[in-house]
């Protein structure tokens, strides 16, 4: 799952590096997609002339910034198509093969891109729609998968280790995609990104399960520990541990570990007025607002920043820009680790971990995103902010990002597709705004849009502070059948 992410990533934002050279790279506008230096510079100076000859072949296109700005935003509008269809399909079929479909459609669709780009722009916004939808498939089926295969006290580790994929590759795309784009033309980008979606896929159908009772390789003493530990979720939620329960406990537990094995598999209808009315829901779907409200900021808007505030060249910014999702990567890690190890030593309560983590996530990036505008004569202030955003602000993977899988976890997948609709729509809010706020005054325009990214960061922190919740929902609980 790593690697998907790491995949999907590439490919999104792969886009965003290529057009560069796929447009007029002159124009100054286009600064905010910047990760390379103008070809016309020739950086490259000790690469053959074929080489130049080779890049230089391919097709310029003349699109306008408006025009650039739908190409952009297709992919999100195709990922808020499919997030909630998606996520109720992958609790109906096999997750496996949802995702699977997802990733290889995205790779395809990828490596179809320059040839859609020759056909016109209608094309182009169409590939990256329907790539966005294929996305949104990818994204969501990841946590039916998850809800079966991730133990309560590993699955902070487990998700964050995987969602990690994401950060990894924002720093990779943003390290070697302009390289690519001025050695071999702009179109590999597409291509060698697409191949190592393919490879991906391979791997995926290969090697993957969408359960460990099915898994041919796994060993006996591992499915019992995944299993029972599963079933242990539900066992303490369903009983609590008081002394007139604890022999009904030992006696129904066997029950309960079979019952809920396999409990996304059969079709079912989805309590939609009981999720309307859960406060602990709209903790967790606030959450995912404020923190996509920032984080898409950054990952839109860090070249535009560090190019106009700090004034350094195109390629340098290209780095500069790579440098914070190297360490949004290692933070998402390094909280997964850190919340299970207070799970597992029983120093914190699980909501407490929750709001913990979800409270680093959205409070020191605030914090960092509020001090910026005060920094800005400082070259090694700057970079160090700007490094410390993305990065704090993954610990919320182990915050709310995962709490659906501890209030409802059957319909973790449909629930997580609502979460990611929520944060995609605040990263198309957040983009809007910080585009007109900063056409007004460069200065003055900056300061405000990080201090609103702030404002929404608090109001999400308080909301999910005050209502949310770790207990499976009554909703959500398994219909079990005891055997006394």
């Amino acid at each position: 799952m790593h690697f998907s992410n790491f995949t999907m990533i590439t490919q999104r934002v792969s886009l965003s590096i290529a057009i560069i050279a796929m447009v007029n790279s002159t124009q100054p506008q286009d600064r905010a997609n910047v990760s390379t230096e103008d070809p016309l510079t020739d950086p490259l100076s000790n690469r053959s002339r074929s080489i130049k000859d080779f890049s230089a072949q391919a097709a310029v296109y003349q699109w306008s910034p408006e025009t650039q700005g739908i190409i952009f935003s297709s992919i999100s509008y195709g990922i808020i198509l499919t997030l909630i269809p998606s996520g109720y399909l992958a609790g109906i079929f096999r997750a496996k093969q949802i995702l699977g479909a997802g990733l290889l459609i995205s790779s395809l669709l990828t490596l179809f891109t320059p040839l859609a780009a020759d056909f016109g722009v209608i094309l182009v916004i169409i590939v990256r729609t329907v790539q966005g939808m294929a996305q949104g498939m990818a994204w969501t089926g990841q946590f039916t998968i998850w809800a079966k295969w991730a133990p309560p006290l590993e699955r902070s580790k487990l998700t964050s280790i995987a969602g990690s994929g994401a950060a990894f590759g924002s720093f990779i795309i943003l390290c070697v995609g302009g390289l690519i784009s001025q050695a071999l033309g702009w179109p590999f980008i597409f291509y060698i990104f697409g191949s190592i979606g393919c490879v991906c896929c391979v791997l995926w159908f290969t090697v993957i399960y969408d359960d460990p009772m099915n898994h041919p390789c796994i060993s006996v003493r591992e499915k019992e520990h995944i299993t029972s530990s599963l079933a242990q979720q539900v066992h303490y939620t369903l009983f609590p541990s008081h002394g007139s329960c604890r022999g009904l406990q030992r006696t129904v537990h066997r029950e309960i570990i079979y019952l809920n094995a396999d409990s996304s598999s059969p079709r079912r209808s989805i309590p939609i007025k009981a999720m309307v009315r859960c406060l602990p829901l709209w903790a967790i779907f606030m959450g995912f607002f404020s923190h996509f409200w920032l984080c898409t900021i950054i990952l839109t808007y860090l070249p535009t920043y560090i190019s106009t505030v700090l004034h350094v060249n195109i390629r340098d910014s290209g780095v500069l820009s790579s440098l914070p999702f190297i360490a949004a990567s290692s933070c998402t890690i390094l909280g997964g680790q850190m919340a299970d190890f207070l799970l597992s030593r029983n120093l914190l309560s699980l909501i407490t971990v929750r709001k913990l983590f979800s409270s680093l996530g959205l409070l020191l990036p605030s914090l960092c995103a509020v001090a910026l505008p005060f920094v800005t004569s400082s070259y090694l202030a700057t970079i160090v902010l700007l490094i410390l955003i993305p990065g704090t602000s993954n610990f919320c993977d182990s915050g709310f990002i995962i709490n659906t899988l501890d209030v409802a976890p059957r319909y973790a997948s449909f629930l997580m597709g609502i979460s990611r609709g929520f944060g995609l729509t605040a990263g198309i809010i957040s983009s809007t705004t910080t585009g007109f706020l900063i056409s007004q005054d460069s200065e003055s325009g900056w300061r405000n849009v990080f201090f609103l990214a702030a404002a929404v960061n608090m109001f999400g922190l308080i909301f999910y502070l005050i209502f949310g919740q770790a207990e499976i929902q009554n909703w959500a609980k398994e219909k079990t059948i005891t055997r006394l």
